[in-house]
C-alpha cells in the first residue's frame, strides 16, 4: 500500500475509535461531558461519521466490507454510550436518595412576599389621616389645561411658573394651552366647580416641575387638601394640620405656622413640624439638638397652607362673602424621606432592592 492509501486511513481511523470509545465514556463525570464524548465519535460531525462518509472513496472490492465493520463499530459505539447513560444515571439517583432524609410534613419554602413602596406607603398613611377626618379624596387628569393650573387658582400672568422653561407644557396643545399639572390644586378648581359647598377634600396624584436636585424631582407625589365652609378660619386650618401631625408622627408632634405667599391664598403660610428625628419637644429645657437632619433648629418644613384666596372662590362660582376655607398641600415624597431618614428623592426613584427592602 502507498503512503495516504484510503484503505489504510481507513483501517487507522477504525482501531482509533474503537480504542479510545470506551475510556472516553469512562471518564465522563456527568451527563453533558458524556455526551459530548459520544459526538466525538457519532455526532453529525464525529470519527465515525465521517469514517462512514469516506466508504464511497474506498477501492469498489473493499467498500462492503469496510462498510460493515464500521457500522458494527457504531453500533457498539451507541450500545456503550446508552450503557454509560444509564449508569450514569442511576449514579444520580443513588446519590439523591442517599442524602439526608426530608420531611414531607414540613411547610414549603414560599417565596417572598413583596411590600408596598416606602411613597406609596406613605401616600396611604396621610390619605388615611385626613378621611378619618372627614375629608373626602378626589382624582383629576395629569395632563390638564393651565386655565385651571393657574389662571383660575389667581397667577398672575407674569407669574414664572407659567412659562414654560418653568412648567412643562404640551406640544400641539396650543389650543387649550395644555400642560403637565404642576400641583393638585387643579383638582381643588374641578372639585369646587363641579360641588357646592360645603366641601373637606384631600386630592393625591403625581405632578410635574422642572426642579431636578438632591431634594427635588421632575415627577413627584403631593397630596392636596381644601376646606370650604361657613366661618372657616386660620384655627381650624392649624387644628386640622395639629392632628395630622400627632396621628402621622406621634402624640405631642408641635406645629408651627410661618407666614409666606401662595398666589391661591391670603393669609398664607408654612407649616413646619418637629423634627421627628431629634424630637426636641422631648429634651431637657435649653438643650439644643445635634440633628443633622434639622441642623439643630428643631424644626422640618412640611407643607404650604393658608386661607382659600376670595379671587379663587369667584373664579370657581363661590360666593366669598358667604363662604371662607383654607388649603394645604404637601410632597408625599418628602414624608416618605422625614419618615425614614433618606437624604435624597432620587433614591426613592433608583428602585434598588437593599434600600426598599430595610424600610
Amino acid at each position: 500500500m502507498r503512503e495516504g492509501d484510503p484503505t489504510r486511513l481507513f483501517d487507522e481511523g477504525l482501531a482509533r475509535v474503537e480504542g479510545e470509545y470506551e475510556a472516553a465514556f469512562a471518564a465522563a463525570l456527568d451527563e453533558p461531558a458524556l455526551r459530548a464524548a459520544a459526538a466525538r465519535y457519532i455526532g453529525p460531525n464525529g470519527e465515525l461519521t465521517q469514517l462512514l462518509r469516506q466508504v464511497g472513496s474506498l477501492p469498489a472490492e473493499s467498500r462492503r466490507a469496510y462498510g460493515a465493520r464500521a457500522n458494527t463499530l457504531r453500533q457498539r459505539v451507541e450500545h456503550a454510550f446508552e450503557q454509560a447513560l444509564a449508569q450514569l444515571r442511576e449514579r444520580e439517583r443513588r446519590r439523591a436518595l442517599d442524602v439526608a432524609p426530608v420531611d414531607p410534613t414540613l411547610p414549603g419554602r414560599w417565596p417572598r412576599p413583596g411590600r408596598l413602596h416606602p411613597t406609596r406607603r406613605a401616600l396611604l398613611d396621610v390619605v388615611d389621616v385626613f378621611t378619618s377626618m372627614g375629608f373626602d379624596v378626589a382624582d383629576g387628569p395629569e395632563v390638564d389645561r393651565a386655565e385651571y393650573n393657574f389662571d383660575r387658582l389667581g397667577f398672575p400672568p407674569d407669574h414664572p411658573a407659567t412659562d414654560m422653561h418653568d412648567s412643562f407644557f404640551v406640544r400641539g396643545g396650543e389650543a387649550d394651552r395644555l400642560m403637565l399639572r404642576t400641583h393638585t390644586s387643579t383638582i381643588q378648581v374641578r372639585e369646587m366647580m363641579r360641588r357646592r359647598p360645603p366641601l373637606a377634600v384631600v386630592a393625591p396624584g403625581v405632578v410635574y416641575r422642572r426642579d431636578d436636585d438632591a431634594t427635588h424631582s421632575p415627577m413627584f407625589f403631593q397630596i392636596e387638601g381644601f376646606l370650604v365652609d361657613r366661618d372657616v378660619s386660620m384655627a381650624d386650618l392649624r387644628g386640622v394640620l395639629t392632628v395630622f401631625g400627632e396621628r402621622l408622627f406621634g402624640a405631642g408632634t408641635p406645629l408651627r405656622l410661618r407666614p409666606s405667599y401662595f398666589p391661591f391664598v391670603e393669609p398664607g403660610a408654612e407649616a413646619d413640624l418637629g423634627c421627628t428625628f431629634c424630637r426636641p419637644w422631648e429634651q431637657p429645657a435649653g438643650a439644643r439638638p445635634d440633628c443633622r437632619v434639622c441642623k439643630g433648629s428643631g424644626w422640618l418644613e412640611i407643607l404650604g397652607c393658608g386661607m382659600i384666596h376670595p379671587v379663587v372662590f369667584e373664579n370657581v362660582g363661590i360666593d366669598p362673602e358667604t363662604w371662607t376655607g383654607f388649603a394645604f398641600g404637601m410632597g408625599i415624597d418628602r414624608i416618605a424621606m422625614l419618615r425614614h431618614g433618606i437624604p435624597s428623592i432620587r433614591m426613592l426613584f433608583d428602585n434598588d432592592p437593599r434600600l426598599l427592602g430595610s424600610l
